[in-house]
């Protein structure tokens, strides 16, 4: 027993004086069906456009803005360059992560929710506005590169919510099917890009898509916010985070009203690497095998296809379309497995199915049969479902409500500047060094290795009652209180499932 909880015995503090006088708050009960799958819309719609500029802007750069933004390069720098411009958005992601999991804890999920809504469609509509490198020169990649971090940031901050606005509405025993639906604005956000660059490039002359044509895409985004805007601001805050901000201000007035004086509450990030920390590094390590395997599936692939087997990139591209539809498909499918076995067996499974996968995965592109191919790339994201589908609810359920979208963000987006971010050069590296797929594959199974280690580590969460977790540990020291002798202290009962 600590001094402050020794002390706390003989006086109680306002927390535990308050909590013996009257009983706990009920848990919220479930939004009605037709509710959640409202918040479920808006969620994925949401986070469909933000995938889809995103991807956007990795398809242009390899298409048109090493010509247009970079044209005094000779052709391979000023692809690097263009691609370096895409990188500088996974290093805004986990600022994005920091300022609104900060933000979103104090003031709700929604609000953040549709300004990295707006940010990230800004961005979009804005680099389909700008002069390129013939019109103003040098300001041209600067002006892009510019709103490129707009983008990373927006990116950063909107996945946390997306995935806490639907976990936060539903209730255990389904959570991680809901919770799975916004990781399908992954593949749908990529489907989607993809799609509308093939019929531009297929309609268009090569110099009508380099002239005006490559504008398109991205002006289409400001549509499609309005879209997603006008389906988000019709949803409801999340209840749990409603509840947990209305004890957090019963608590504050009864401590005022005891002591005299306004407590004051500790920033979320500070909390969050304070109470957090174990988990803040679980959810960094979950995620190394699942970024890594996806960038080099999807992306690596093009270079590998073209450069070692010397196929055509549409080959690859077209077997990475047919793998993200199933990819969409089964994303639901392991979240609602994940309700039923549980968080960590389906998240293993994937870990370790990727690192048994990836020689199979090599071989089966070595023979340079394009079913071959869409069979490698099919089954590696399948199985890299089944750790981005639970992902949402596992995380979610990682965290007190007061700090959920500070922790899930912070460690979702700091993991992909050391894992997504990359991947996909460092394989390259690889292969120019070695000139084979093997050092390759042992990179990715070490990223399982650590990933399977991380996800061991952590407890079961399925069944945990997003309203009870952590939430003594969340609360400054002044407001803790020990529980009475023989009696389970709040921090202890909210580290315990709950059997929904």
């Amino acid at each position: 027993m600590t001094p402050e909880n020794s002390a706390a015995g003989k006086h109680p503090t306002p927390s535990s004086a308050s909590s013996q006088s009257s009983p706990a708050p009920p848990a919220p009960s479930s939004s009605s069906s037709s509710s959640l799958r409202r918040i479920v819309a808006a969620s994925l719609i949401g986070t469909t456009i933000e995938w889809y500029d995103f991807f956007l802007y990795g398809s242009a750069a390899a298409l048109v803005f090493n010509k247009l933004f970079f044209p005094d390069s000779d052709p391979l720098v000023g692809t690097l360059l263009s691609f370096l411009t895409y990188a500088v958005g996974f290093a805004a992601r986990p600022i994005g992560a920091l300022v609104f999991g900060h933000y979103g804890d104090r003031i709700g999920r929604k609000k953040l929710l549709v300004l990295s809504l707006l940010l990230m469609g800004g961005a979009t509509f804005g680099i389909g506005l700008l002069p390129t490198h013939a019109a103003i020169g040098s300001m041209a990649p600067v002006l892009l590169t510019t709103l490129r971090l707009v983008q990373g940031f927006a990116l950063g901050g909107e996945w946390g919510g997306a995935v806490l606005l639907v976990s936060e509405h539903g209730d255990a025993k389904r959570r991680g099917f809901w919770a799975s639906w916004p990781q399908t604005g992954a593949p749908a956000g990529q489907l989607l890009a993809t799609a509308v660059l093939a019929v531009l490039t297929a309609t268009l002359s090569d110099a009508a898509f380099m002239g005006w044509g490559w504008r398109i895409p991205f002006l289409l985004s400001g549509v499609l916010v309005g879209i997603g805007l006008w389906i988000r601001l019709a949803v409801d805050e999340s209840p749990v985070f409603k509840e947990a901000r209305e004890r957090a201000e019963a608590r504050k007035a009864e401590a005022a009203k005891l002591s005299g004086e306004e407590q004051v509450e500790k920033m979320p990030l500070v909390a969050v690497l304070r109470f957090h920390w174990k988990d803040v590094l679980i959810a960094m390590g979950a995620r190394m095998a699942e970024n890594i395997t996806f960038y080099v599936i999807t992306a690596f692939i093009l270079v590998y296809a073209t450069s070692e087997l010397k196929l055509s990139q549409q080959t690859a591209l077209n077997a990475v379309l047919i793998s993200s539809a199933v990819h969409f498909a089964v994303i639901p499918a392991w979240g609602a497995l994940s309700d039923r076995f549980g968080r960590r067996p389906i998240y293993l499974l994937g870990a370790i199915g990727t690192g048994l996968w990836v020689f199979p995965f090599f071989e089966l592109l070595n023979t340079k049969s394009f079913g071959a191919i869409v069979l490698a790339v099919m089954v590696g994201l399948i199985l890299h479902g089944a750790m981005y589908a639970p992902q949402a609810a596992f995380f979610s359920e990682l965290f007190a409500t007061r700090l959920r979208y500070s922790g899930a963000s912070i460690g979702a987006q700091f993991s992909s500047v050391a894992a997504g971010a990359p991947a996909p050069m460092i394989a390259t590296a690889l292969l120019a060094d070695y000139g084979s797929s093997t050092p390759i594959a042992l990179y990715v199974i070490a990223a399982a290795v650590l990933t399977v280690v991380a996800v061991a580590c952590a407890k079961e969460t399925s069944k945990r009652d997003l309203t009870r977790i952590g939430e003594d540990d969340a609360l400054p020291d002044a407001e803790r209180g020990a529980a009475p002798a023989g009696k389970t202290s709040p921090s202890d009962r909210s580290r315990e499932p709950v059997q929904p």
